[in-house]
């Protein structure tokens, strides 16, 4: 896989140091870190990743308001989105595809496989 570029968007610590430490082993590609929406949407701003993994349930700017902003932003409007949730009801999915993510990787997931899924979910 060619080198890439991961924003990951998530405020439990834990999580964002699992998939940072998996998608490095597995496909060594640069990841950078947000711990809120905000933040998030900055750091897409100024570095401009090849995908961004964000939560769905995060305090204050939860992931759809994050999606919501991103997409309406031009210089972040085009980049993939994939939401990173325990929420995997039929419903919830419909809802997620419904706004325009790119996908949906579920809670819990082995960190070492996400450099696939990503792959795989968008078409890398």
């Amino acid at each position: 896989m060619s080198s890439k570029r991961i924003l990951i968007v998530d405020d439990e610590e834990s999580i964002q140091t699992v998939v940072q430490f998996g998608i490095r082993m597995a496909a060594d590609w640069e990841v950078m870190i947000a711990s809120s929406g905000p933040q998030g949407i900055a750091m897409a701003c100024d570095h401009s990743p090849d995908a961004i993994l964000l939560d769905v349930m995060m305090p204050d700017m939860d992931g759809i308001a994050t999606f919501k902003a991103l997409q309406g932003n031009p210089p972040t409007a085009h980049i993939p989105v994939i939401f990173l949730t325990a929420k995997a009801q039929t419903s919830e999915r419909r809802q997620f595809q419904d706004l325009g993510v790119s996908g949906v990787i579920t809670k819990p997931f082995n960190s070492l496989d996400l450099p696939d899924q990503i792959a795989k979910i968008l078409a890398w």
